[in-house]
C-alpha cells in the first residue's frame, strides 16, 4: 500500500486509467473479429462498414496512447489489404 498522499492518488489514478485501457482494447479487439469475420462470410458491404469503424477506432486508440501508433497504422493497413483481396477474389473473372 502507499504511504504518502501523493502515492496514494498515483495508484487511484493508475487504476481508473487500467480499466479504461482494458475496455477500449477489448472493443478493439471485438470490433477488429467483426471485419475479420465478415469478409470470411463474404458479406463485402458489411465488412467494408465494420472496417471504417475499426480504422476510427484504432486511430483514436494510438492517440491516446492505448496501443502504440504505429501497430495503430499497421492494423489498418493489413485489415484493408484483407479488404482489398477479399474484392478481387470475388469479382468476377474477365
Amino acid at each position: 500500500m502507499p504511504n504518502t498522499k501523493s502515492a496514494q492518488k498515483r495508484l487511484r489514478q493508475n487504476e481508473e486509467r487500467r480499466l479504461r485501457n482494458r475496455a477500449v482494447k477489448s472493443s478493439l479487439k471485438t470490433q477488429l473479429r467483426k471485419v475479420r469475420e465478415a469478409v470470411d462470410s463474404g458479406e463485402l458491404e458489411k465488412a467494408n462498414a465494420e472496417f471504417r469503424v475499426a480504422s476510427k477506432k484504432l486511430d483514436q486508440a494510438g492517440q491516446k496512447r492505448v496501443i502504440h501508433k504505429n501497430k495503430a497504422s499497421r492494423t489498418k493497413s493489413r485489415l484493408s489489404r484483407l479488404l482489398k483481396t477479399a474484392k478481387q477474389k470475388s469479382a468476377p473473372q474477365a
